[in-house]
């Protein structure tokens, strides 16, 4: 077994880890499989591609394209031609599973801050980087297919009359500008609440490691467009497309594990309040217990990623503390 194959399958497993981890949390939460929301579904979605990605890679890492270096003078027999193409279809299946694995991970984080900031001012930034996620996605694709490489079965034909169609230069860069950008966004949403909350340190600390996983993800795909571009006959850009992915699924599945580990765990949420009754939940979505709940300073609650200590629906809950909060400044 390679050093790839090693690593790829021990990433798949501690994500899988995880994620199982984040359904048990989930089920604590809403009660039962069956009430499983949209960012659940499509992260079981992301784990299936994911593992067709790693099975993929695996045989990309071992196998020939049209990617042929021109330094190199190669007299290709039809045997060798076949299964260079056979790469080179398989190099497309890997890039269009890692551009869904990493975007459908995205989603999943924009459904959890949407959920979380309903009502808020702050949802309209939620909503404006989910605008930007989904736009991009489609003008990426629209590229892939019907732009940069024409006619599309150039991309895997031996040899390629269209150097783009072999290297997909452009795609890479267009790719690694919307990626990132949209991960450095996605990142960056929760800080205000973050920063302006009193949570414990132990908590911040929690958080911090979570971010950190975050950043790690950017700079992999930094990393695996880096080699892509100065050594594409290597096989170094093929584990950083795969620790891109992995770190990604993982980060956006380690804040949701907090109900779990909080029960198994035995970890008390006495000091938070809980004398607070909705007037009427009929029409609300029950805060999804992302992980510890940070109370900003102040009057009012600004809900961050983080459980309430019962299942308070959190969009009546920010409502009546904010009409509760406009009726005091009317008194005043």
């Amino acid at each position: 077994m390679t050093r790839l194959a090693i690593e790829t399958w021990i990433w798949y497993g501690v994500t899988w880890l995880v994620v199982i981890a984040r359904l048990l949390s989930r089920r604590l939460v809403v009660g039962s499989v069956k009430k499983y929301q949209t960012d659940d579904y499509l992260m079981i979605l992301a784990m299936a591609c994911d593992a067709v990605l790693i099975a993929c890679m695996n045989i990309v890492s071992h196998t020939s394209s049209n990617l042929i270096d021109p330094t190199q003078a190669v007299d290709l027999t039809p045997d060798e031609i076949d299964k260079r193409r056979l790469g080179s279809k398989l190099i497309l299946v890997v890039e269009q599973l890692q551009c869904t694995v990493t975007w459908l991970v995205k989603c999943c984080l924009l459904l959890m801050y949407n959920r979380l900031t309903t009502n808020l001012t702050y949802n309209r930034a939620v909503k404006a980087v989910a605008v930007y996620v989904i736009v991009g996605f489609v003008v990426m694709e629209i590229l892939y297919f019907g732009v940069w490489c024409r006619p599309f079965n150039q991309y895997w034909a031996v040899p390629t009359d269209n150097v783009q169609c072999s290297t997909a230069t452009h795609h890479l860069i267009t790719n690694a500008t919307l990626n990132i950008s949209s991960d450095i966004m996605i990142i960056i949403l929760p800080m205000p609440l973050f920063l302006k909350s009193n949570a414990t340190a132990k908590i911040k600390v929690a958080l911090c490691c979570i971010y950190t996983v975050g950043v790690f993800t950017i700079v992999s795909a930094v990393l695996n467009k880096y080699y892509s571009f100065t050594d594409p006959f290597g096989a170094d850009w093929t584990v950083w497309y795969i620790r891109e992915s992995s770190t990604a699924l993982i980060a956006a599945n380690l804040p949701l594990t907090w109900p779990l580990v909080r029960q198994v765990m035995h970890i008390s949420t006495s000091n938070q309040s809980s004398s607070y009754t909705p007037r009427a939940s009929r029409g609300f979505d029950h805060f999804d217990f992302s992980v510890p709940t940070i109370t900003t300073n102040g009057n009012s609650s600004l809900p961050t990623l983080g459980p309430s200590n019962s299942e308070i629906p959190l969009r009546e809950r920010v409502r009546t503390d904010l009409e509760g909060t406009s009726g005091d400044r009317a008194r005043k």
